[in-house]
């Protein structure tokens, strides 16, 4: 084994075919240089609609410590929000205060860092000769994105001067700027079919999503596609081929400009070693469909579909296992159900880690979860906690594999992921991911595959990750009011419900010769610092109390507060009546030094009685309880005849 270098690479909606494809210009580069890669993403785009959700996606660019990692690549399109590159920036901002590793950024210029234009010059050229050359088109108006984003402009230019080495001079009034979405298509097709434009023979937008939103606009208008006009798209989207009328469009360039950007790297990292050169096949990236006139190709076509449909009826052999499972396995398998009826917070990691198989193929899955997170009280739009809880592990070979968020060991955020670092035999992609409900941090989820995988995130990680997320804030809410009915709302200690639960378990994890041992602390006088000073020092005094019982509580004891002025400690094991006289003793101990650090006009002072038996089957919680009440009433009886107790100013 040897050490690798490890390179990060930030980017949003993994699934989608423009992060798909920078992907794999990044894992091919990866992959012959003996590289590992970390993906942190957003499983939505940054403007999406529901801004608390998004946010909550958003936390993930928080997480990575950028010291760690020997270079960055970072998709700046996929992070623009609104059209506006002040979130990347701010991203960038942080990498550079981390690290002096290379940065490099792909699509759209930002900051002064290195960046590899999404050079797509060559496709755009080839659908301007498609329209020309192939079907003769004369007029042709051409749709881009923003005014003044640089990729529309850039992509209008390139149309432009393809167009003029053809012959062929685009009118003013077919120069359109949209937004890169179906909206855009849309107005364009009221524009020509109110006149305000005059009718092309063909449209080149520069982006699928407007040339569908054109084509539907049209065809619902009766203007036929493409016998009254001919329409061609760019980047090779899934829906440019299921459409009904099948749009002609080419794949972006992306995978070279990620290849780039890796190569990049490798020249400032290890300027002694070959760079060799990302090589696309252009032959296959032009995609024929009926919007321009042409036979579709079939065979993508129904590959498309396969790879879309939600249900298709299979033979369901351990074959499949090797490979991603489709979406609609996803749905029939009922895991959301199952999830979501988790009882606890074990229970629901329990059911995460048994679940995780439809995530196929991997090495491991990862459950990372905040330290707090099961905390309602705490603020986890804070982001991250400064220490991590590794509570599920699966692995492909189920070896080393553990569920429990009880028992989880926890480590450094910085770390990331414990063993991501380590020397490897092959280079691994690990696929970071944001655990959350709404915009509350709960965690992270970490894929980790080969490099010589070629599937990609998809459709059906990204809903087994809000299934989850749905699942761990339930059974968040349930830990919290079961949490809620076991302890004490003033005192935070447990109530007699939660007594019970609590000493159930140490019954049934207690050993033959282990003892049963009960403290009943009474606090004295609370009905005249009620009446004296009022209830709100009544409730001050009851607090002292509690909290020096649960200071003298050992970690293995309970600590009840039993009602109204009265509190229990509780204990299982080897104890004697030695014992029991030092805990008594360590009380007024502290309650001494507790009262001598506050200025209040009255006494704190409580009676204690204690009681204890050998754990047999047959010995009640309730009747030690009892014995160590009458106890404590004889020892508060005795101090009034005496006329002594335990009086701390």
């Amino acid at each position: 084994m040897s050490e690798r270098k490890n390179i990060c690479f930030l980017t949003a909606v993994p699934e989608s075919i423009h992060a798909n494809r920078l992907a794999s210009g990044i894992f091919e580069q990866c992959e012959k240089y003996g590289y590992n890669v970390a993906v942190f993403s957003a499983m939505i785009s940054p403007d999406f609609f529901f801004r608390e959700y998004a946010e909550g996606e958003m936390a993930i660019y928080e997480l990575p410590d950028f010291s760690r990692f020997d270079g960055i690549v970072i998709d700046v399109i996929s992070l623009v929000l609104q059209n506006r590159t002040k979130y990347v920036e701010k991203i960038c901002h942080r990498i550079k205060e981390q690290t002096d590793a290379p940065l490099v950024g792909v699509g759209i210029p930002i900051d002064d860092i290195t960046m590899v234009r999404s050079d797509n010059d060559l496709m755009f050229r080839e659908l301007c000769r498609h329209a020309v050359n192939v079907h003769g088109c004369k007029e042709i108006c051409l749709l881009t994105g923003q005014k003044g984003n640089t990729e529309a402009e850039s992509r209008l230019a390139v149309m432009l001067d393809e167009l003029a080495n053809l012959g062929l001079q685009v009118k003013d009034e077919h120069i359109i700027y949209g937004d890169f979405w179906y909206f855009s298509g849309q107005k364009l097709a009221d524009d020509i079919l109110s006149g305000k434009i005059s009718m092309p023979d063909a449209v080149i937008a520069a982006s699928d999503h407007m040339a569908l939103g054109l084509i539907e606009e049209l065809s619902a208008n009766d203007v036929r596609v493409p016998e009254d006009i001919r329409v061609l798209g760019f980047e090779a989207t899934h829906e440019a081929l299921l459409n009904k009328i099948s749009l002609t469009t080419i794949e972006s360039n992306f995978a070279k400009c990620a290849a780039d950007a890796v190569d990049i790297i490798r020249s400032k990292i290890e300027p002694d070693k070959e760079v060799i050169p990302f090589k696309p096949d252009l032959t296959h990236m032009l995609h024929l469909g009926k919007s321009c006139g042409c036979k579709p190709d079939f065979e993508k076509t129904l590959d498309m579909v396969k790879s879309s449909m939600y249900f298709v009826s299979k033979n369901y052999s351990t074959a499949l296992f090797s490979d991603n499972i489709d979406i609609g396995m996803l749905m029939e398998s009922y895991i959301p159900e199952k999830l979501t009826a988790s009882q606890t917070p074990d229970e629901c990691i329990s059911n995460l880690y048994d679940a995780a198989y439809i995530l196929a193929p991997y090495e491991n899955i990862y459950l990372c979860m905040c330290e707090d997170w099961l905390d309602m009280d705490m603020n986890c739009k804070k982001g991250y906690t400064e220490r991590i809880k590794l509570v599920m592990r699966r692995s492909k070979e189920c070896r080393g594999d553990y569920c429990s968020n009880t028992d989880a060991e926890t480590f450094s955020r910085k770390e990331m992921l414990p063993g991501m670092f380590e020397n490897s035999d092959v280079p691994y992609v690990y696929y970071f991911s944001p655990m959350h409900f709404g915009d509350n941090t709960l965690g992270y989820t970490v894929l980790q595959r080969k490099l010589t995988d070629k599937e990609k995130i998809n459709l059906v990680y990204r809903n087994w990750l809000r299934f989850a997320n749905n699942a761990l804030e339930m059974v968040r809410s349930k830990h919290h009011f079961i949490d809620m009915s076991f302890h004490d709302k003033m005192t935070g200690l447990l109530n007699r419900r939660g007594m019970y639960s609590e000493f159930e378990k140490m019954r049934r994890n207690a050993d033959p010769d282990d003892k049963l041992f009960v403290c009943v602390i009474d606090m004295d006088r609370l009905k005249y610092i009620n009446d004296t000073f009022g209830h709100q020092e009544g409730d001050v005094a009851i607090k002292v109390i509690s909290d020096v019982a649960a200071s003298i509580t050992d970690e293995h004891e309970l600590c009840v507060r039993a009602g109204g002025d009265e509190f229990y400690i509780i204990g299982v094991g080897q104890y004697d009546d030695i014992v029991l006289d030092m805990k008594k003793e360590r009380f007024y101990q502290v309650l001494k030094k507790k009262m001598a650090n506050i200025q209040k006009p009255y006494s704190v002072t409580a009676s204690i009685g204690a009681a204890l038996s050998r754990l047999t089957d047959d010995v009640r919680l309730d009747s030690l309880i009892l014995e160590a009440d009458e106890a404590m009433y004889y020892h508060k009886i005795l101090r009034k005849m005496n006329d002594h107790k335990v009086d701390i100013p």
